[in-house]
């Protein structure tokens, strides 16, 4: 005797479970409750404005880092200041740039100030004088210079920390994303699975069809803290490593700086 058997048609199973698990991500934040909705919410909210700060920074690191060595190869190819300077007038983005506008602005007015004091004393008529005259003014000049190079210090100094904090400025947002995300999607979750074990209780069932939806959406959130923190961590390393290394390059810049000025300042006398 022959028995009919019905013709059953084969389904890819990758590609089923694949469209599958797509579409039930999407449905299990759909039917997620209230409260991890919000966290889903927040989570999201910390993910944007993470990526458009890494964006905005890696363009502004981008520009600063070929901004700083155009920079210091006409610095180290010149030591012209007026020369420099005006290379350096274009140069918005170089923190090195920035710093050496700083200091020379600083110099011109400290020097403009000397002169203007020099030119103001009286110059003595009589020949007997002349020596405690040239001890006095020796005194002067080396006190003079002293002060100005003090000034010249405190306003790079001012300088750099200002254009650190500029390099720093939102990448604390990035750091509080990397620390807090995780927590707040571990939250998430915590709160799912609380209300699915509560309706777990009211319907008196515990089978695995009954908890397994429920866990599945507050796993959702975890994902999501770990999806958000993970980039602004990688983001935030490497950022602080770039800070670093301009930082580097301003205190180096400063010393050689320094260097030129006080040269060019004894050679003037």
């Amino acid at each position: 005797m022959i028995t009919d058997v019905p013709f059953v048609t084969q389904i890819p199973v990758g590609a089923s479970i694949e469209s599958a698990f797509g579409s039930d991500i999407v449905q299990m934040m759909v039917h997620a409750g209230p409260m991890v909705k919000f966290v889903l919410l927040i989570l999201l909210l910390f993910s944007v404005v993470s990526w458009a700060i890494i964006f905005m920074k890696w363009r502004l690191f981008r520009k600063a880092k070929n901004e700083t060595e155009y920079f210091l190869e006409v610095f180290w190819e010149s030591r012209d200041l007026k020369k420099i300077y005006l290379a350096s007038k274009d140069l918005g983005f170089s923190p090195v740039g920035r710093l050496f506008k700083a200091g020379y602005a600083e110099f011109g007015r400290l020097h403009k100030i000397q002169s203007f004091s020099d030119s103001e004393e009286p110059k003595g008529s009589s020949a007997q004088h002349s020596s405690r005259s040239s001890e006095v003014g020796n005194e002067v000049f080396a006190h003079s210079h002293q002060a100005i190079m003090d000034n010249l210090k405190r306003s790079l100094k001012r300088s750099n920390i200002d254009q650190t904090n500029k390099l720093e400025r939102a990448l604390s947002f990035l750091a509080t994303t990397g620390n807090t995300a995780p927590f707040i999607g571990l939250f998430g979750t915590v709160w799912g699975i609380m209300e699915s074990f509560r309706g777990i209780g009211l319907k008196g069932s515990a089978n695995l069809a009954v908890v397994a939806p429920g866990i599945s959406e507050a796993l959702i959130a975890t994902a999501a803290g770990l999806a958000a923190a993970i980039p602004a961590v990688v983001a935030f390393n490497y950022f602080s490593n770039r800070v670093s290394g301009l930082r580097a390059e301003m205190d180096i810049f400063t010393s050689e700086f320094l260097s030129i000025i006080e040269r060019q300042f004894l050679k003037g006398r």
